[in-house]
């Protein structure tokens, strides 16, 4: 959320183990006060350590929440040689997808996406454990809407206020500069007619050569949910959505995400599915043909690993 990074890695030479703990200091008190964005950034980081390791040979043994007494251990990772298995290899396909993936804030085509590929993509998360759905017609307008009820909301709540303005990086300067966070550069275009569901990282403050344009009237949404609401199922949707993110990447999809209306727990609710009224929404992705975005700043290795002997 934000490009705040919220993880650190800590590996051990001697165990070959490595370890994943949250950031607390990069918590958002206000929009995420239980820390379930938080915990999905990091399920997703874990994810990207799983493609790499079998980029490099290696199987990973993950444990999730190893540790009742440290709450922010949120995974420990055993490494072994891989045997090229299905899964192994099926990581390794992703790893190209890594550094191409960005989030796009910029108007999609209207195009449909052919099916085999939407198949691929419900594959990918419930290989990780969570659903993919495509909401349709009135269901994808409810989505839209409570996404928009949410973003009025942000715009006049003090404390969401706060927690914008500390993960947004404005003036050339502090963006050109800035290791985490949303530089100005990747706001994208002020939203003028569309029904995309989009954030505005300006907090409604102009931003020079921003502009404005119009985003797609019929917008392609997903929606990531699991059995569950624990810190165990946030982690399991992060690892999820990332494997989604990746593999439309690689399938020449834009992406970005709508995570508005699952700030408020009032309007995250009725997100459930309508027909079974079950499953908890983690997710809402914006998928399409359009721009990739442009990169968005990453922490220095030296910020996020240490290596024990």
């Amino acid at each position: 959320m934000h490009n705040a990074q919220p993880w650190r890695f800590r590996y051990s030479r001697e165990s070959g183990t490595f370890r994943l703990y949250a950031d607390p200091e990069r918590a958002m008190l206000r929009s995420d006060p239980d820390g379930r964005a938080l915990r999905i950034g990091c399920g997703a980081a874990l994810f990207n350590l799983r493609v790499a390791l079998a980029t490099a040979g290696f199987h990973a043994d993950v444990a999730l929440l190893p540790d009742p007494q440290d709450t922010t251990l949120l995974a420990l990772v055993h490494t072994a040689p891989s045997d090229d298995g299905e899964e192994v290899t099926g990581l390794r396909l992703l790893a190209p997808a890594i550094r191409r993936r960005h989030t796009s804030r910029y108007p999609f085509a209207e195009k449909a996406i052919p099916e085999d590929i939407r198949a691929g993509l419900v594959d990918a998360a419930q290989r990780e454990g969570a659903v993919l759905s495509f909401p349709e017609s009135w269901q994808a307008r409810w989505v839209e809407e409570l996404a928009e009820e949410a973003e009025a909301r942000n715009l006049t709540d003090q404390g969401r206020e706060r927690d914008l303005a500390r993960w947004t990086r404005t003036g050339a300067e502090e963006a050109d500069t800035a290791t985490d966070g949303v530089p100005e550069y990747a706001f994208g275009p002020r939203k003028h007619g569309g029904r995309a569901p989009m954030r505005d990282f300006s907090g409604g403050q102009p931003v020079t050569d921003r502009g404005t344009t119009p985003f797609e009237e019929t917008p392609h949404l997903a929606v990531v949910s699991t059995d569950g609401d624990q810190p165990v199922h946030w982690l399991r949707a992060g690892q999820a959505i990332q494997r989604v993110l990746l593999l439309a990447t690689l399938k020449g999809l834009a992406t970005s995400f709508s995570t508005q209306a699952l700030e408020w727990p009032d309007l995250r609710w009725p997100l459930r599915d309508p027909l079974t009224g079950t499953g908890q929404v983690q997710m809402i992705l914006r998928l399409g043909y359009g721009p990739q975005g442009p990169a968005t700043p990453r922490r220095p290795v030296r910020d996020v690993l240490v290596i024990e002997d």
